[in-house]
């Protein structure tokens, strides 16, 4: 079932670290190969020698290890197909939602190529507090992914969530992650994000509030399923992903990212999620131009990338070309014109009024297609990316 899985399975302190153990023989007993990061916390509570002994290899317990010149941050990140936080501590979710590298597992988390699934355990009030749940909110957007915590009597004597799951319930969602790695093996998308620049002279430009939030979750998402993406990305106010899967190609106007997709094609899905200007100007000035001097500017009409996409010939067209519609009012119709204008097989339509989308970690959306349209609860961008996907393999 997993033959041939690389896992790295980290494991921070928390008395459900006995679980890990069992976790460890599930895993090998199915393929995988398991390398082991101990922090000290989880020292507190099992041995490296007991880890040792299930995985036939040493645990992993230094950032700077005296017996090998490799670095470990990065080695053990690399070698892995999946990393595992198993029992997973609010101090590691605090780290990974920050960037924090101050020993080998969080270290080894900032070093990352490789997508991370949390299995957290803790006290209840713990994880219900407002500080925790930003963290996991932010490790979440950043694409991680987490299998829920039991509700139950606590260690410490006190009921509510905050149990690890169990091992068999961790293990069942390591195996659906790697089926769901394969589930686009072999496909390749082209997906845009972020907003476009249109310059005004050499300090001023043109632009919006598009954040590159929501096609950089579904790069990830695309990419954590198997397919080959390339991300072509304007202007964004969040990190952009390390991913093996996700070459990106960073432009700067609408001009720009019309040239960088229709040099990616051929493709077997384009997601046009890129929040793109309408329009231009048409009489940029190279140089600052001065208060005293007025402003008077002239406008020409930016290509429609996904119409341009969607309208090409069958050979060259991507089997699926995916268009987005941001809209203040008329929701539904807006995206049913804009589906059939651009070409598209599909329209995600969200409404974007009053701040609701841009630069948020939600989304609420319809996907829209030429027989029906369906709304979607409110989701995290993630969820709404994984949601895209899952449209996508079903019809590929």
């Amino acid at each position: 079932m997993l033959t041939g899985k690389n896992i790295l399975l980290i494991i921070t302190g928390s008395i459900a670290s006995y679980k890990s153990l069992e976790l460890i023989r599930l895993l090998t007993k199915a393929g995988a190969t398991v390398e082991a990061v101990l922090t000290r916390g989880g020292e507190a509570f099992i041995t490296p020698l007991s880890v040792e002994a299930l995985i036939g290899k040493r645990v992993h317990t230094q950032l700077w290890d005296d017996r090998s010149y490799q670095m470990n941050h990065i080695e053990l990140s690399r070698r892995a197909d999946l990393i595992v936080i198993a029992p997973a501590s609010a101090n590691i979710v605090s780290k990974l939602a920050n960037g924090i590298a101050d020993d080998l597992a969080s270290s080894v988390l900032l070093a990352r190529n490789k997508p991370v699934l949390l299995a957290p355990s803790m006290n209840v009030e713990m994880w219900e507090n407002l500080a925790f749940q930003r963290n996991l909110k932010q490790i979440q957007a950043d694409g991680a992914a987490y299998v829920p915590p039991q509700v139950g009597i606590l260690a410490c004597g006190e009921s509510g969530i905050g149990k690890m799951a169990e091992a068999a319930t961790i293990f069942d969602a390591v195996c659906e992650r790697f089926k769901n790695q394969a589930r686009l093996a072999g496909k390749t998308a082209i997906v845009t994000a972020g907003g476009t620049i249109e310059r005004i002279d050499s300090v001023r430009y043109l632009s919006n509030f598009s954040s590159g939030k929501q096609g950089i979750a579904i790069a990830q998402s695309l990419a954590e399923s198997g397919a080959e993406v390339q991300l072509v990305v304007g202007n964004v106010s969040t990190h952009l992903p390390s991913h093996p899967n996700i070459t990106i190609q960073r432009v700067e106007s609408a001009v720009n990212m019309h040239a960088a997709v229709h040099q990616a094609l051929p493709a077997d899905v384009f997601v046009g999620c890129a929040a793109v200007c309408d329009f231009r100007v048409s009489n940029i000035s190279d140089k600052k131009i001065k208060k005293e001097s007025g402003l008077e500017l002239s406008f020409e009409e930016n290509p429609d990338i996904a119409k341009s996409v969607g309208t090409l010939e069958p050979a060259k067209r991507p089997k699926l070309v995916i268009g987005f519609a941001a809209e203040t009012d008329q929701l539904l119709d807006h995206a049913a014109s804009k589906l059939a204008s651009k070409g598209c097989d599909l329209i995600v339509a969200n409404d974007v009024s009053d701040g609701a989308v841009f630069g948020k970690d939600q989304n609420q959306v319809h996907f829209v297609e030429r027989e029906t349209s369906k709304k979607l609860p409110s989701l995290s961008k993630r969820a709404v990316a994984d949601a895209i996907t899952n449209w996508i393999q079903e019809r590929l």
